[in-house]
């Protein structure tokens, strides 16, 4: 039996030369079949049809293309959205979202970390904790798992499911360039879109980077005070410190990002809370996404009313805020924002966040 030491957990992420290699494969061009069949989402080997027989059994006998398998899935009649649990190599699981907005569009709802450690009150997953960083490889197969049940082709990736996907840039920014390569599913990168509760060494290395993919922040509110209670990032990076990181982003070549801004009732919509995100947004070119906030019967919050909704856009109609109400996406099977809890591992949730217009 051949040594399996050096074998990778997943073949997904890899080029057609570094699969050559790390399979030992007799003819280069054998990578390039392998790395087209992946991209199609073939799972074995033995489906792999234009590989010698002798090699498919090699093969199979050294691993499992994937390292992560599904292991339960839900679809929403309202919505279409569909939830998925995926069981990861080490036993953990995550989940992950295909959304599909009032235009047909199929978006990808990714999770990059195994619970969460940034603790944001309102949120699900937060009281996970952190089990652990997912690799590259394990977030590429949860849109591969995705793709499995779609009826069209994935064209936008957002970073909102579990985890805090600044805090494991290296290997989400992995991922992204995957996504994007030509020969792989060619996604533009300004259909993708990396969501952070203000995780300000994150926001400065993606600036470095210069990828040009969409950043969503989540603020829920622009009061110190408050948001220290809620999302205890700010206890770390408070909302200035945030706002000079996001205004030199944009100074370094990122475009318009959006505020996202979680709707607590009776916490985050009344007058004074208004006037504090007008005076925050200013000189950014900013959009603030009105999300309601997404029930989930642990935590100690409540979603607004109509009418509390209605008032505080009004406010901010008042006071000249770039705004949009958005409609989640996936509440009725517990896939919206924030109510992703995988209770196997612990806990975790999330929302969809494509602009209304059409990007490049």
């Amino acid at each position: 039996m051949e040594n399996k030491k050096n074998i990778p957990l997943s073949l997904y992420g890899l080029d057609a030369p570094t699969l050559t290699e790390v399979l030992s494969l007799p003819k280069s061009f054998y990578g390039k079949q392998i790395y087209q069949w992946l991209v199609k989402g073939v799972s074995s080997f033995e489906e792999m049809t234009n590989l010698p027989k002798s090699e498919r059994e090699r093969l199979s006998s050294l691993m499992s293309s994937a390292s992560s398998s599904t292991i339960e899935s839900s679809e929403s009649d309202e919505s279409g959205a569909t939830k998925m649990g995926i069981r990861l190599h080490d036993g953990k699981i995550v989940e992950c979202v295909l959304l599909i907005d009032k235009k047909g569009r199929h978006t990808a709802c990714l999770s990059s970390q195994v619970g969460c450690a940034m603790g944001c009150t309102f949120c699900r997953t937060g009281t996970m904790g952190l089990l652990r960083n997912l690799s590259a490889e394990e977030i590429i197969e949860q849109y591969v798992h995705l793709l499995g049940v779609s009826d069209q082709p994935i064209t936008h990736i957002v970073y909102m499911g579990m985890g805090e996907p600044l805090a494991n840039i290296a290997a989400v920014t992995r991922s992204i360039r995957y996504f994007h390569e030509k020969d792989a599913y060619n996604i533009s990168l300004r259909r993708i879109t990396i969501s952070t509760c203000g995780v300000v060494p994150g926001i400065l290395k993606l600036a470095e980077q210069k990828l040009p993919v969409k950043l969503a922040v989540s603020l829920v509110t622009a009061d110190n005070r408050t948001r220290d209670r809620i999302m205890p990032v700010n206890q770390k990076w408070d909302i200035m410190a945030l706002k000079r990181a996001l205004i030199h982003y944009q100074r370094l070549g990122g475009k318009r990002f959006t505020i996202e801004y979680c709707m607590l009732g009776g916490v985050n919509t009344d007058e004074f809370s208004a006037k504090k995100l007008s005076t925050y947004v200013k000189d950014m070119d900013v959009i603030v996404n009105l999300i309601p906030w997404n029930p989930a019967e642990e935590l100690p919050f409540q979603s607004p009313t109509e009418e509390e909704i209605d008032h505080f856009t009004l406010l901010l109609d008042r006071l000249h805020v770039n705004y949009t109400r958005r409609r989640s996406r996936g509440q009725e099977i517990n896939g919206a924002c924030g109510q992703l809890a995988v209770p196997l591992n612990k806990g975790l949730e999330y929302e969809l966040m494509v602009d209304e217009e059409d990007e490049e």
